[in-house]
């Protein structure tokens, strides 16, 4: 996910002296690994050093390999046009007979270089520069299919995918029509079925809510899905809920509308206030939201009543273990607005309890060459942990985090689009693994990449 023009927090870091040190997690890191199947081997801290790619591609650890599937400016297999720029948020779902699905997001605004191409029946706005493009690939890894999943949209940043196979593509914007060239209104979800994208359509999902969507998940027992919502000014995003009137209806249920509703913590206006690893809330409210459509007031401005409503800074990852939703809250700055400042929470809803706990915080000795330098996508691992994109300046890379809290370098972007003199390098984001573990697929940004990397995975 693009930088916003946030203020550079390695220049921060280095200002503050945290610099060179371990990074911190305080709080229980295994609960995020919750009700998952992953293997036992937590003790290991990597898979040794990056080796630099003669390629200058993707430095890997010896005895990993990668495949670059596709790359922005190629021409789609499908004849549709080429391959649009800004990769991001990525999932990789199964296909039958041992197919796999690659949905990528292209969070392309007014001004990208390469437009998701317009496809008749899969456009939304034709002036909207976003949307998805799919990959599928057969048993062995070879890529099958190229196509436009999606047109028309904008800023497709993250999502997340369903129980019945499609996925959910966010548009992190609010720009209405009129608005930078904008013929409709943006800032919702739409549905990409892989398989088959004319099933979905370019539909957006107008009862799920118009704002500067971020992530989403689906609980697998309830149908309920869980949104995140990354305003980059204060007042900040809120943790949302829509409740589908057929939940778990399989594809194209969504559009049978439902009811959206904010996350309200009573006595706490900001979750950036609370700090301490373990903090609990038993008494967690779901309110509401008056106006979906923000029609007239962006959702976080609209009157909640006398109580108010719980916002967060930089509402970001969300996904779904044992029976609980995690998200993220990548930072929090009091001199931008918030309550308190935070280098990144996790954050654990139990929707049986109705409790909101604070699992992790991140820092503040936060080394910036491992993931508290903005950490962003991140998806479990094969190996029983986590693996983490990096979205900052500088140095680039895929973290390995275990239960136990240790970091390792898994992948490092070697494509230098700035200078010999003044290297510059693309964040990663869309990390995922196939359904069979594997292979691991991450997109670099810029210049956009599809890679596929296997080798020696710890299972």
């Amino acid at each position: 996910m693009s930088d916003h023009g946030l203020q550079n927090r390695r220049q921060m870091l280095a200002r503050t002296g945290a610099l060179g040190v371990s990074i911190a997690f305080a709080g229980n890191l295994s609960e995020l690994f919750a009700g998952t199947a992953a293997a036992q081997d937590l003790g290991h801290t990597g898979y040794g050093p990056l080796v630099p790619d003669p390629n200058g591609l993707l430095d890997l650890p010896k005895g990993f390999r990668y495949r670059v599937l596709s790359r922005e400016g190629d021409p789609l297999r499908s004849g549709e046009g080429p391959v649009p720029s800004n990769h991001d948020g990525m999932a990789a779902l199964p296909g039958r007979h041992g197919r796999v699905h690659l949905v990528r997001n292209h969070e392309n605004r007014a001004t990208a270089r390469l437009a998701v191409p317009a496809v008749e029946g899969l456009t939304y706005d034709p002036q909207g520069k976003g949307g998805c493009t799919t990959l599928t690939l057969d048993a062995r890894g070879k890529v099958l299919a190229e196509r436009v999943g999606i047109a028309g949209t904008a800023v497709n940043c993250a999502g997340g995918p369903t129980p019945w196979g499609t996925w959910l593509t966010c548009e992190e914007t609010e720009d209405k029509a009129g608005t930078n060239g904008y013929t409709k209104d943006h800032g919702f979800i739409f549905e990409v079925d892989p398989a088959d994208p004319h099933r979905s359509g370019a539909v957006p999902l107008t009862a799920m809510g118009r704002f500067q969507h971020e992530a989403v998940s689906v609980d697998p027992r309830r149908g309920i899905v869980y949104e995140t919502e990354d305003a980059f000014q204060k007042p900040f995003g809120l943790f949302y809920r829509f409740l589908p009137h057929r939940p778990l209806g399989g594809g194209g249920s969504l559009r049978a509308g439902g009811r959206l509703q904010a996350m309200r913590v009573p006595d706490v206006p900001d979750l950036s206030s609370i700090q301490e690893p373990g903090a609990s809330f038993d008494r967690v409210e779901w309110v509401d939201v008056p106006d979906p459509l923000a029609a007239e007031t962006p959702i976080r401005l609209q009157d909640f009543g006398p109580r108010g409503i719980t916002h967060a800074q930089k509402l970001e990852g969300c996904y779904w273990g044992g029976r609980s939703v995690y998200f993220v809250s990548s930072f929090a700055r009091s001199a931008e607005g918030s309550a308190a400042d935070h280098y990144g929470q996790i954050w654990r809803y139990d929707p049986e309890r109705r409790r909101l706990t604070l699992v992790i915080v991140f820092g503040p000795d936060t080394d910036i060459q491992l993931p508290g330098e903005s950490p962003d996508n991140i998806c479990l691992a094969p190996s029983g942990g986590l693996m983490v994109c990096e979205d900052g300046n500088g140095a680039q890379h895929v973290y390995g985090v275990t239960r136990r809290g240790e970091v390792y370098a898994m992948a490092r972007n070697a494509q230098n689009i700035g200078t010999p003199e003044e290297p510059e390098w693309g964040e990663f984001a869309g990390v995922a693994f196939s359904p069979d573990g594997g292979t691991m697929y991450v997109n670099c940004y810029t210049p956009g990449t599809t890679f596929a990397v296997t080798g020696p995975w710890r299972r």
